[in-house]
This record gives structure tokens, C-alpha cells and sequence, in this order.
């Protein structure tokens, strides 16, 4: 086992025992196969689409492939072992689909090897060991760090892109040309390429095709459920039987909500379903109560405590309790071993679950916190924002958010928001608002001083906000009072920083530690072109920042 795809990754170096995670490495195993069988797939799809041949099947696999392998989505062997069957399935469909089309095309079809040809070995323990033969670590040996680094970029910022993907396709949204980047992507990676330029080029154009897919996932988010609206969120529980919700998936939200109305079961949200508050044809559901508890990384001790049943609708999931074993259920694509599985939008068994649990006994006390200030809401208030920035009542804009984590020196975080100035603003999003959004920072220049963008694909909502900032004051983004201070954990954090990269945007600092993959040379071409910096601590950074 050799994982280093995560922040958290062991002694900021790999995994290779066991993840820190919770994956064993017979996941991981499954896992690195599952992806190389992809590989496959797009290499013989990125053919085919060229002579005017595609597979809706195929594009929708390629994408849920590449989605089951994020961190803390899904750790059933079980359920791996036979995505890759399933994947190999697929890859003969689509050399099928390519061979047929080239000889249309009057061409002889090309003969592909390494994953085009590979075949999964007839028994597990085989197959297990077929996996050292494409590990991070054969691959570091056969073609260096720097390269196997490179492609483990692309691979992990593809994986977030697939996660938003997905969720877009859920509600609607989808577009030929992403489908096509999937596709040319794993067929560049099937070829193990060493030029590190083009490597790098390839990384940017991820973050392009990103930028598109999160204004897909925005259009199908906003179109299904209205403009998000600030709101106040009810961060105390209220008497009754209870559902807890954690995830990203509006639509398994929005479902359960809709099955348990008139049961008296009232429903709550848990880590990155916190925006769901903001969205009008969510919130319409009066028995969606409130937001329980914190990150994902907090999860055990909360879901111990939480009287209810729990649904985990995408990642991030932990190995449950045995406390809640019995009353927490996956969706979509998350998986545990021995957690029952929801399919077809079918909660029933959730709901039985819920009415089976005691609930919450009484009331807590009335506390909120305030979400939806997505790009809309921002924007409606942007003359009072510009004008009070030309008078100087806000000096400076600071985004501090990405993936919350467990490893000790996120509370960086915390003490840099307490530090920022009261005439600054503070834009956050994704998980790593946990680490401050329950603090009081109070009003400049009339409107919040901390604003609550949304889940981490409302990075979205950010890039339009500081965008249209930027024309406002006819300048480029890099010449604002904007300062991006991240946090990552997990891969869809790696692909909005590709995303940003690709825009162009300067002197991002990363933290709490930089990725493992990305060695000392490649870091080297990230600073000098794009000033990417490690934080430091809160005091230097803000100093740095306001000098």
C-alpha cells in the first residue's frame, strides 16, 4: 500500500501500512486498480470520440470511478472488486466502440497496451497483487517522483472535478466537452507521459475544465432550488424524532425531506449540507430544523450523541461507532462495510430508523449562525461594498476556508480569522468554516463582516464575487484588497486550486501542509509562476498581507 493523496497522509509522506483515513490496503489495492482500468477505459473512449463515437454509459462510469476513489467515499472491498469487473466490462465496450468506428472511418484501429489490454487476474489475492505492479511506488522507480507526482495531480484533480461532475449530471447539467476532457485526460495518463511541461499543462487545463463543471453544478443548484438568500441557521436542536444529513447531495436531501413530511421527524444538516439552509426550495421544508454539530473529522463523537438516524449522502464518512452502526445509512456512492445502503431515493429504512430512536427530548437554546451569501447576494449589495472601499471603511478581503481535517495546526485558521482587522471582510467556504462561522465578528460598512459563500463548489460563487469586484475597480483580481488563505484535506481542494491556478491567480497560501505529491521540483515552478506559498503563522501571513 502507497497513499499520499490526502493531507492527513502518514508523517506528510504516504501511507503504507494502513490509512490514516481508515482505508485498508486491500481498498487501497482496489482502488489504484479501479483507476488504472480507467485508464483503459479513456484511452479506448478518447479514441472513439474523436471519430464521432461516444457511450453515455461510458461517460458516466469514468466519472463515478474516479469519484469512488476521493477520500472517505467508499471502503467496501466488496463493492470495489466488482466496479473493477464492471470497469473492465466497459473498457471492452468502448475498444468496441472505437474499433467500430475507425474501420468506418476507413482506418485500421490501433493495438493499445498497458491498461487498454490489462486483465484482472481470476481471484482476489491475485488481483491484489497484480496492484504492486502499478503502485505509486513501481511508478516512482520506473519513471521518477517528479513525473509519478504529476500524474498523481491530474489523477486527484480529476477526482474532484468528478465529484462536482456528478453531482451536476444528478440535476441535469452536463456538457459534451467535459465528458471529452475526462476521456482525453486518462488517455494522456494511459501513456505515462514524462514531459513535465506538458504535465503541468495538462493540470491547468483541468482546472479550466473544473471552472466549467462548477458553473454547471451552480446553474443545476440555483436552477432546481433558487438563488441561495442569507439566512439564519439554527445550530441547537428542537424536541422531537431527528434525521441527520452530512454530505454534498442536495438531491438526497431534498428527497428525504419530501418523505418525511408529516412524520414528525424533524431533519438536520451535518458539515458541508450546512448551505442547504440558504436555497429557497429547500428551506421552503419547515421541518428542516436546523445544522447539528461540526466538520466531518468530528463525526464519531457526533453522531454517538446524535438521538436519531443518519443518512451520509457523498463524502466524507468515517468507520462508524458501533454506537450508530445500526442507525447510519450511505447514498450515492459512499460505501462502509456492514452500513446498510440507500438505492433508488428510498428512505424508508432511515425513517424507520429515526422513529425507532428516542430524539432529542427538549429544546436547546435559540443560537444561529448565517448562511447564503452566495455571488447574488454579495453582488446585490456590491455598490454599498465598492463604495465603502474607495471611502476606506474596508481595507482588505480575505477568503479563508477549503476541507476542515483533523491533523494538529488547522487552528491556524481560527486564530487568523479572530486576528483580521474589524474593517476587513472574511469570505469563507467549504468545511473549514467550522473552524470560526459559531464566532461573533459583527458588521462593516453595514453588512456582515464574515460571509458564508457556500459548500466548497461555491468556490464558484467566489471567482464570479471577486470577478466582478475586479471590473467594478477596472483591475484584475491579483490587484485587489483580496488575500486567498486555504485549507485543504482531499481532492476536490486540489482541483478548485488547479482551478485557480488556471485563472491566474497569485500569492495563494496553502495550508496546513503542502501535498506530499507535489515535490520540492514541481513546487519550485508553482512558486515562480504563481507565487504559492505555505502558510506560516497568523501573526507573519497577516502582517505579510497588510504591509
Amino acid at each position: 500500500m502507497y497513499c499520499y493523496q490526502c493531507e492527513q497522509t502518514k508523517d506528510g509522506v504516504g501511507c503504507t501500512e494502513f490509512g490514516v483515513c481508515g482505508k485498508d490496503p486491500t481498498t487501497a489495492a482496489l482502488q489504484d486498480l479501479l483507476l488504472y482500468a480507467t485508464n483503459g477505459i479513456g484511452a479506448y473512449a478518447h479514441r472513439a470520440r474523436q471519430l464521432g463515437a461516444r457511450d453515455p454509459m461510458i461517460d458516466r462510469f469514468v466519472i463515478e470511478a474516479l469519484f469512488t476513489t476521493i477520500t472517505n467515499v467508499n471502503f467496501d472491498p466488496a463493492r470495489l472488486d466488482a466496479l473493477v469487473a464492471h470497469a473492465i466490462e466497459l473498457r471492452e465496450q468502448a475498444r468496441e466502440l472505437y474499433e467500430q468506428a475507425s474501420r468506418s472511418a476507413g482506418h485500421e484501429p490501433e493495438v493499445l497496451a498497458g491498461p487498454a489490454s490489462w486483465q484482472p487476474a481470476p481471484t482476489l489475492d491475485a488481483r491484489l497483487a497484480q496492484q504492486s505492479e502499478i503502485s505509486i511506488d513501481a511508478r516512482k522507480v520506473r519513471l521518477g517522483e517528479d513525473v509519478v507526482g504529476l500524474h498523481e495531480l491530474l489523477t486527484y484533480g480529476m477526482k474532484g472535478a468528478a465529484a462536482y461532475a456528478d453531482h451536476a449530471l444528478i440535476l441535469g447539467q452536463e456538457d459534451e466537452a467535459i465528458w471529452a476532457f475526462f476521456h482525453e485526460a486518462l488517455s494522456f495518463l494511459a501513456s505515462e507521459p514524462t514531459n513535465i511541461d506538458a504535465l503541468l499543462s495538462m493540470c491547468l487545463r483541468c482546472g479550466e475544465v473544473n471552472l466549467r463543471i462548477m458553473e454547471l453544478l451552480d446553474a443545476a443548484n440555483t436552477g432546481a432550488y433558487g438563488s441561495p438568500r442569507p439566512t439564519a441557521v439554527r445550530i441547537e436542536p428542537i424536541a422531537g424524532k431527528a434525521i441527520l444529513v452530512s454530505g454534498h447531495d442536495l438531491r438526497d436531501l431534498e428527497e428525504l425531506l419530501k418523505q418525511t413530511e408529516g412524520t414528525g421527524i424533524n431533519v438536520y444538516t451535518h458539515g458541508e449540507m450546512l448551505p442547504a439552509h440558504g436555497y429557497p426550495g429547500l428551506k421552503r421544508f419547515a421541518h428542516l430544523a436546523g445544522n447539528y454539530g461540526g466538520a466531518w473529522q468530528d463525526q464519531q463523537k457526533e453522531f454517538d450523541t446524535f438521538p436519531g438516524a443518519i443518512l451520509m449522502t457523498t463524502n466524507c464518512i468515517q468507520k462508524p461507532r458501533g454506537g450508530y452502526l445500526n442507525r447510519i445509512f450511505t447514498s450515492g456512492l459512499v460505501a462502509w462495510p456492514g452500513v446498510t445502503h440507500i438505492t433508488n431515493s428510498d428512505f424508508k429504512p432511515v425513517i424507520e430508523a429515526a422513529l425507532a430512536e428516542p430524539g432529542f427530548s427538549e429544546d436547546g437554546a435559540s443560537r444561529t449562525i448565517t448562511v447564503g451569501f452566495a455571488r447574488d447576494a454579495v453582488l446585490g449589495v456590491a455598490d454599498t461594498v465598492i463604495q465603502a472601499v474607495k471611502d476606506g471603511a474596508i481595507r482588505h478581503f480575505f477568503l479563508i476556508g477549503g476541507c476542515d481535517g483533523a491533523k494538529p495546526g488547522r487552528n491556524y485558521y481560527t486564530d487568523l480569522a479572530q486576528l483580521v482587522p474589524n474593517d476587513c471582510v472574511i469570505l469563507t467556504l467549504a468545511c473549514g468554516k467550522y473552524r470560526f462561522n459559531k464566532l461573533e465578528f459583527g458588521e462593516v460598512a453595514g453588512i456582515p463582516r464574515l460571509l458564508d459563500i457556500g459548500q466548497c463548489n461555491d468556490a464558484y460563487s467566489a471567482i464570479r464575487i471577486a470577478t466582478a469586484l475586479a471590473d467594478a475597480f477596472d483591475t484584475d483580481v491579483n490587484s485587489l484588497p483580496l488575500s486567498l488563505i486555504l485549507s485543504w484535506y482531499e481532492q476536490k481542494a486540489v482541483v478548485i486550486l488547479l482551478t485557480l491556478l488556471h485563472l491566474g491567480i497569485r500569492n495563494i497560501r496553502l495550508g496546513p501542509s503542502l501535498p506530499a505529491f507535489v515535490t520540492s521540483t514541481v513546487l519550485n515552478v508553482l512558486v515562480e509562476t504563481f507565487g504559492l506559498a505555505p502558510i506560516t503563522t497568523p501573526e507573519e501571513d497577516l502582517a505579510a498581507i497588510l504591509s
